[in-house]
């Protein structure tokens, strides 16, 4: 990465936001960085409820980055702060899986690091299965983080923060195994953030001045190596703070969370999948993106990127695969095709109501 003067300002600053400056979510001028998602599994909100106060109250995201099927997983989280989202997976992956958390604020750490043996005990597990990193999320290699090894990078409102957003996907897609994702939330803007804004400390700190547009994420995604991002979730995001208002203007900003793959250069035939149910919380059906939800036992036709995706990732062993055979899947039961990785802000306004991004379901499972 090529270090210049303004982006270590810039991290100088973000370091001082959220180490010297906030000291709860309340301390933050807008709803970006503690948006409260919605529809979480069971199993996360149990999990939740056993997160000590201060780490819940050092929480600083704008999404849930907590994907399905993570028994056994070996998880990083890039700027994981205090440790909430670590310790959430910390109990989901069980204690054969093992979390990594990595952060550049030493005040954040320290209530991180302190709490650990507290969420193993409560998790019943013998041992901690998380481990916090001091370092900066666009250098993991000087942080000690190992290439081709993990099988999910989780960021919670981070990528933003960085001024170099390009190097931190690089430096995901280095750390991943094949077949592994990273999943991250964050703030995207309608159009580019002009200079003013981007000078601006607060705003900075705030997840808004460093905000991508869509097209800038699909672009470095494409320029990486990773498939192109799927949106899971989208969410506006209500300024109100008059300060802000006039600073911002008319730009819109909103709260995404997507994923995208680490596929091997050979690609799965398009052909029809089975979900087999097996995924811990989801027996009935498993989401994978805004369009793409398999109801189990159900033949699904899927193009070659969904056929990858699923046979070289962690979900390879939840379905069956069929990409020679007859085809038992008929026409989908969902009239309406929606791409998956369309731009979400044109995703809000165009308030779907059906999907095709990829399965197509036979009539007998809808």
């Amino acid at each position: 990465m090529s270090i210049t003067a303004d982006s270590n300002q810039i991290i100088s600053d973000v370091k001082d936001y959220y180490g010297k400056v906030l000291k709860s979510s309340d301390d933050l001028k807008t709803p970006v960085c503690c948006t409260r998602p919605l529809n979480m599994s069971k199993n996360i909100k149990d999990a939740l409820s056993q997160i000590h106060e201060e780490v819940q109250n050092r929480y600083y995201g704008c999404g849930l980055c907590i994907p399905t099927c993570l028994e056994g997983a070996k998880v990083l989280d890039l700027g994981s702060g205090a440790g909430r989202d670590c310790y959430l997976l910390s109990k989901l992956v069980g204690e054969n899986g093992h979390v990594t958390g990595l952060d550049m604020t030493e005040e954040q750490l320290e209530v991180a690091r302190k709490y650990k043996d507290y969420h193993s005990k409560l998790f019943g597990h013998k041992a901690s299965n998380v481990d916090f990193l001091f370092g900066y999320i666009e250098k993991l290699t000087e942080a000690g983080i190992k290439e081709n090894f993990f099988d999910l990078i989780v960021s919670n409102c981070v990528v933003n923060l960085s001024p170099d957003k390009k190097t931190v996907l690089e430096e995901a897609f280095r750390a991943l195994k094949e077949g592994g994702e990273l999943y991250f939330s964050d703030v995207y803007a309608s159009r580019p953030v002009p200079e003013d804004l981007r000078q601006n400390k607060v705003l900075w700190g705030e997840c808004l001045s460093g905000a991508l547009t869509w097209k800038d994420l699909v672009n470095f995604s494409k320029e990486v190596g990773f498939s192109a991002p799927r949106l899971v979730s989208v969410a506006p995001i209500d300024i109100t703070n008059p300060e802000i208002v006039k600073l911002v203007g008319d730009m819109k900003f909103i709260s995404v969370t997507c994923r995208v793959f680490k596929l091997p250069a050979k690609k799965v035939e398009a052909g029809e999948v089975i979900y087999e149910g097996t995924v811990t919380d989801h027996p009935d059906s498993l989401n994978i993106d805004i369009s793409s939800t398999f109801k189990a036992s159900c033949p699904t036709s899927v193009d070659s990127t969904m056929a990858t995706i699923l046979k070289s990732s962690r979900y390879a062993d939840d379905f069956t695969f069929n990409t020679s055979g007859p085809s038992e899947a008929k026409k989908s039961c969902q009239p309406k095709k929606l791409d998956c990785t369309m731009d979400p802000f044109v995703y809000l306004e165009t308030k779907p109501v059906a999907s095709g991004c990829g399965p197509k379901t036979s009539g007998k499972c809808c």
